[in-house]
């Protein structure tokens, strides 16, 4: 759903930018207003039903800013199996990291804005990903080091 909002607004940039002539008997500037509202319709969405299940599955939600996500990045690797990181998630993270650097793409980007739009998808998963996850890895480790403080006898 969010990538679907970017995607619509990305589309509704590039028709008020890009062109003159009307779009299905409308003013671009409408069509492009319109695409550029519901994309971000869409992805308001998504933020609202995203919360909503971690407050009905109490899944944890993920702590930290971007900067202190990016130096957990390091911690995680080293301990996924003590946090249990399954293997797949990784595999899927390396086949999403080879996907963007391999110059074989769904769709070549010699189609204008079309094909970068696979790629940007790809990386826009795979950075929402890697940061939540290690969201809740900083989670995980500040509740298992405010158990280790706890449960240490006193001196």
């Amino acid at each position: 759903m969010l990538f679907f909002g970017i995607v619509l607004v990305v589309l509704g940039l590039g028709t008020l930018v890009l062109r003159d002539d009307a779009v299905i008997g409308l003013p671009p500037a409408v069509v492009g207003s319109a695409l550029i509202a519901l994309g971000v319709a869409a992805a308001v969405l998504w933020v609202v039903r995203r919360r909503r299940r971690w407050e009905r599955t109490g899944e944890p939600r993920p702590v930290g800013n971007v900067v202190d996500r990016a130096k957990a990045l390091p911690r995680l690797l080293r301990e996924r199996k003590a946090y249990g990181l399954p293997t797949s998630t990784m595999a899927t993270w390396g086949f999403a990291l080879v996907y963007l650097v391999s110059p074989i793409d769904v769709l070549p980007e010699l189609l204008p804005i079309i094909g970068v739009t696979d790629d940007a998808g790809v990386a826009v998963w795979l950075l929402t990903s890697v940061s939540t996850v290690a969201g809740q890895y900083l989670r995980w480790e500040r509740e298992r080091s405010a158990q280790g403080t706890a449960r240490r006898p006193e001196a």
